[in-house]
């Protein structure tokens, strides 16, 4: 089975997070261990997400926070890695943040995999039109998840069945590690966590 390697943000994603949740209920979803995540070092950070890609080839990575943007950043700089898809669930502006400034400037460059970014309209970590900036320059697509907060524990994100909703349907595509052109962004109904929630981008 393909693994799923989720990628936490500063401060990690204890329970009851999403990410801690998917971990708990997905055999094939594996944490991924970065080191002191209450002061995050990118140099660190994207050497132990490298190493965990290379011990599971062809991983799906979903990330959260700044997660999503440690993908992107490794991504980018290492293209020759064998991820399959990338997940990055409501990316963290790190300009003008003290404790994740270092992870500055987000890497503009599309990933060569098949990608959504997932975004909030009233992010406080992020502007939506800023995500759906960085979605078009990753060749992302982009699913609007309206006022969603930062899509966290804080907004009311436990169980998040529509994470691997998404992340399946990235795994249908399949698709060779070409860049591929974004998409519009897709609204969702107010019910976003329901397990009846279906889509195809």
């Amino acid at each position: 089975m393909v693994k799923t390697l989720l990628v936490p943000g500063l401060d990690g994603s204890p329970a009851p997070h999403w990410q801690d949740w998917w971990a708990a209920t997905d055999p094939d979803a594996l944490m991924v261990d970065l080191s002191d995540p209450a002061r995050p070092d990118p140099a660190r950070w994207e050497a132990e997400l490298a190493g965990s890609i290379l011990r599971h080839p062809g991983a799906v990575l979903v990330g959260h926070s700044l997660g999503a943007v440690l993908i992107a950043r490794v991504l980018t700089a290492w293209p020759q890695l064998n991820a399959r898809a990338a997940l990055l669930v409501a990316p963290a502006e790190p300009a003008g943040q003290p404790r994740i400034q270092s992870f500055a400037p987000i890497r503009e460059t599309p990933l060569h995999i098949p990608a959504t970014v997932v975004a909030s309209r009233n992010d406080p970590w992020m502007r939506f039109h800023r995500a759906r900036h960085l979605a078009t320059a990753w060749r992302a697509d982009l699913v609007d998840l309206g006022f969603a907060g930062h899509i966290n524990v804080v907004s009311g994100f436990g169980p998040w069945p529509l994470g691997k909703i998404l992340r399946d349907d990235l795994l249908l595509q399949s698709a060779p590690r070409l860049a591929r052109p974004a998409r519009h962004p897709q609204p969702f109904p107010p019910a976003i966590g329901d397990t009846d929630v279906l889509l195809r981008l």
